[in-house]
C-alpha cells in the first residue's frame, strides 16, 4: 500500500514512522511534512488545509489510505473531500470535528448524551462573562470556543487575571474568530489523563492511557502550551479504568454523534480528569494528541495500518496488542515558546539507535551548510525525544540523558515529565 499522512508536526512524523513499519506498506508520503521526516517518508509540497489539491494528488498517485493529522485539516474539510471521491481516509468530517473545533458544541454533546463533565456557561459579551465570574468566584477555567493551537485555555489565579483574560479574548480579539465565544468552566479537582481511541462505524477501540504536561515550565508552572512532554501507559488499554472511561464517556459521544447525523471516523481524544466521583471529560479532540501520538504509537504492537485499513474496509481486525513497556517523551522547545519563540538556530543531531530511543521532528527546517544540510529551529516545539524501557525509571533516565545532548542555545525543556508517575509508584 501507499499511505499519505496529512500534516507537518511531530504527530505526523510519528504517524509516518509507524505507517512505514507496517508489513502492508511500500511507500509513505507526508504533505507537507518537515525536513526532519525525510528518513521516514517522502515529502509532498501541498498545504495541509488544501483539500482539493490533496485529494487530486492522492488520486493521481494511487494512494491507498490517507491519515489526517492536524485539526486544521479536519476543519478545512479534507476528510469530506476525500469521502466525496470515495478515497479511503482516516479522519472525521468537518461537522463531526466540531467535537473539537467548537467547545460550545462539544459541551452541549457532553450534557445531551450524559458524558460526565464540568459545569460551564458560554459567553460572547465580556460584561456578562465578568459578572458571572464575579458571582461564582475562583477557581475556574476560561476557554476560547474555537481552535487556538492548544493555547486557548487559561486558568486564572486571581479575579483580575480572569477579567483581563475575558477582555483579551472577547474584546482584544486575541484568538480571532476562535475567541468570539468563550466558555467559563468550573475547575475540576483531580489528575488529568489523555485517552485516544480508534473509532469507526460506532466501534471504539481504546489505546493505552497517557499523561500530557501542558504547562511550559517545571512543577506545572508557566503558560499553557500545546504540550511539553508525555508518557504512557498510566493505565493499560485493557484496564478497568480505560473500560470505564470508554463506557461512560467515549462510547456515548460516538453514539451521540451518529444520532446527530455526524458519524465519526478517526482518532478520538478524550481529555479526562480522574476526580473523587470518577472520570470526567474536560474536552475532546478530533485527532491524535501531540505529543501523545509520539509516545503511544511506539507501544503499539499490532500492525497500525492493518487496524486502520481494516476498520475502513470492514475487514476482520487483528487483536490490538501493546508492548508491556513504558514510553516517555520530552519536547525541546524554542526559547520564548509559547508566546514568542526564537527561531532559526542550528540543532544538534541526536545519536540514537532507533529501537528504544526515537526523535520526532516538529518545528524544523533544513539549510545548506557546505556539502551537507543543517536542521534549524522553525517552530515553538522543535522536536520530541522518546525513550522506551521495561520500567518507568529506566525510560525517564534514558530520555533525559539524551535531552542533555540535544539542548542547544535558545532552547529549553521541562526536566520533570512524568513526575506524577513517580508519586503514583511510591
Amino acid at each position: 500500500m501507499k499511505v499519505l499522512i496529512v500534516g507537518k508536526g511531530g504527530r505526523e512524523h510519528a504517524l509516518a514512522w509507524k505507517s512505514a513499519q507496517s508489513s502492508l506498506v511500500s511507500e509513505v508520503f507526508v504533505a507537507p511534512g518537515n525536513a526532519g521526516m525525510v528518513q521516514d517518508a517522502t515529502l509532498v509540497d501541498i498545504a495541509e488545509t488544501d483539500a482539493v489539491a490533496l485529494a487530486n494528488w492522492a488520486e493521481a498517485n494511487d494512494i491507498d489510505v490517507t491519515i489526517i493529522g492536524p485539526e486544521a485539516s479536519l476543519v478545512a474539510g479534507v476528510a469530506d473531500e476525500f469521502n466525496r471521491r470515495n478515497l479511503l481516509v482516516w479522519g472525521p468530517s468537518a461537522k463531526a470535528a466540531q467535537i473539537e473545533s467548537s467547545k460550545d458544541f462539544s459541551k452541549q454533546m457532553m450534557v445531551k448524551y450524559g458524558a460526565p463533565t464540568a459545569h460551564s456557561q458560554s459567553f460572547t459579551d465580556s460584561q456578562m462573562a465578568k459578572a458571572y465570574v464575579g458571582e461564582i468566584g475562583l477557581p475556574i477555567v476560561i476557554k476560547a470556543d474555537g481552535l487556538a493551537a492548544g493555547k486557548g485555555v487559561v486558568i486564572p489565579e486571581t479575579l483580575e487575571e480572569a477579567f483581563a483574560t475575558i477582555e483579551d479574548m472577547l474584546e482584544g480579539n486575541r484568538f480571532g474568530d476562535a475567541g468570539a465565544c468563550i466558555l467559563i468552566e468550573e475547575m475540576l479537582v483531580g489528575e488529568e489523563f489523555s485517552l485516544m481511541c480508534f473509532v469507526h462505524n460506532g466501534q471504539v477501540i481504546p489505546m493505552v492511557m497517557a499523561q500530557d504536561h501542558k504547562r511550559a515550565y517545571d512543577n506545572d508552572e508557566g503558560p499553557n502550551t500545546g504540550g511539553m512532554g508525555a508518557y504512557a501507559p498510566t493505565f493499560k488499554a485493557d484496564s478497568d479504568e480505560v473500560a470505564t472511561a470508554v463506557k461512560t464517556i467515549m462510547q456515548p459521544i460516538v453514539d451521540g454523534l451518529a444520532k446527530e447525523g455526524t458519524p465519526y471516523t478517526g482518532f478520538l481524544y478524550g481529555g479526562l480528569f480522574l476526580t473523587a466521583e470518577g472520570f470526567k471529560v474536560i474536552e475532546f479532540n478530533a485527532r491524535f494528541g501531540d505529543p501523545e501520538a509520539q509516545i503511544i504509537l511506539p507501544l503499539l504492537k499490532t500492525d497500525f495500518i492493518e487496524i486502520i485499513h481494516g476498520l475502513l474496509t470492514g475487514k476482520a481486525l487483528p487483536a490490538v496488542e501493546w508492548h508491556d513497556q513504558y514510553a516517555i517523551g520530552v519536547v525541546l522547545a524554542a526559547e520564548g515558546y509559547p508566546d514568542a519563540p526564537q527561531l532559526g538556530y542550528p540543532l544538534n543531531k541526536p545519536v540514537i539507535n532507533g529501537i528504544d530511543e526515537l526523535v520526532f521532528y516538529a518545528g524544523v527546517k533544513a539549510e545548506k551548510s557546505g556539502d551537507s544540510e543543517v536542521l534549524l529551529s522553525n517552530g515553538g516545539r522543535i522536536l520530541l525525544n522518546v525513550a522506551i524501557a521495561d520500567d518507568f525509571k529506566s525510560a525517564y533516565d534514558k530520555v533525559y540523558q539524551t535531552m542533555e545532548a540535544l539542548k542547544v542555545p535558545h532552547t529549553f525543556y521541562r526536566s520533570d515529565i512524568g513526575h506524577k508517575q513517580f508519586k503514583r509508584q511510591s
